[in-house]
């Protein structure tokens, strides 16, 4: 896959420690080969970008503890809070039935059959994906990513198919 796209793959929340650790927030489905020692990150931070080299990862309630072999220090680490890490995305694999949110974003939303608004942001939390969905009235409904709910994505007719609870849309 050739591609100018770059996926976002995680994002500095916080310094942890006095040694220049830092925790990150992971955005991706392969954080061990997003994240693993040697792999040089591009991050993007106020209109500046790093590249920092991986020394160190590890897991730590629910994040990612990194250190750089470019931050030696907490107030180092301390000034790297927000910086998103960008990549391109991996090689396709054929098996791989999910979506990247670029693909998600702009689609069209189908409910019994009529077009009712747009994909303008994807949301990835605890609890699972949302789909934030602009309604053609200019009202936004949040839509949870599962099958139950969103079973068909049509990325080459550019839409995708929803089927949710009653009450849902009128949040």
């Amino acid at each position: 896959m050739t591609s100018d796209v770059e996926l976002l793959i995680g994002r500095v929340v916080k310094a942890h420690g006095i040694r220049g650790e830092v925790a990150v927030d992971i955005t991706t489905d392969e954080p061990d080969i997003r994240f693993a020692i040697g792999e040089v990150l591009t991050g993007k931070q106020a209109g500046k970008q790093h590249q920092l080299t991986i020394a160190k990862a590890r897991a730590h309630q629910g994040r990612l503890l990194i250190t750089f072999k470019e931050i030696s220090d907490r107030n180092a680490a301390e000034s790297l809070r927000g910086t998103q890490f960008f990549a391109p995305p991996l090689e396709d694999d054929e098996d791989d039935d999910g979506f990247y949110d670029h693909e998600l974003e702009g689609l069209h939303v189908i409910h019994n059959g009529a077009d009712i608004g747009t994909v303008t942001e994807i949301t990835h939390g605890p609890a699972g994906t949302l789909l934030t969905v602009t309604l053609n009235s200019g009202k936004e409904a949040m839509i949870p990513f599962v099958h139950a709910i969103v079973p068909d994505v049509d990325l080459d007719a550019g839409q995708l198919t929803i089927t949710p609870p009653d009450g849902l849309l009128e949040l």
